[in-house]
């Protein structure tokens, strides 16, 4: 079912967002200092092009630095990267078949304001946490 979700969703939205994802990290590339948030781009990009089957988790090691880092971020690319998730959703709401493939890209927004701090692994790596109380 993964495979079938992946393959509607990248015709349908993952392509287009993975492309934006790569043209701000190639425009992050250019001045020497955004490296760090070219890596980034690339990284949810290749998220947002086959994202069933993956989740985003936070970093454990990550710092103060992602903070500044996600600032920064979203004034460079974060808030036209969130705009393309809207507009790419909006085609999918419209189909009846596609608003469970909206949602999934609306949910995209928090990682492409926030990508500093974060990584991408397999959703059977994660493990549910339990409270109990």
């Amino acid at each position: 079912m993964k495979t079938l979700l992946n393959i509607i969703w990248l015709l349908f939205a993952g392509l287009w967002l993975a492309l934006a994802y790569a043209l701000a990290g190639v425009l992050l590339l250019l001045p020497i200092i955004t490296i760090p948030f070219a890596i980034a781009s690339f990284r949810i990009g290749g998220y947002a092009l086959w994202p069933f089957g993956r989740t985003v988790v936070d970093r454990p090691t990550a710092g103060a630095g992602s903070v500044v880092g996600n600032v920064i971020w979203v004034l460079l690319a974060g808030w036209w990267l969130a705009l393309g998730h809207v507009a790419t959703s909006i085609p999918l709401f419209v189909s009846i078949i596609g608003i469970p493939l909206g949602w999934a890209n609306l949910k995209l927004i928090p990682v492409s304001l926030l990508p500093l701090g974060k990584e991408v692994v397999p959703s059977d790596a994660v493990r549910p946490v339990y409270r109990h109380g």
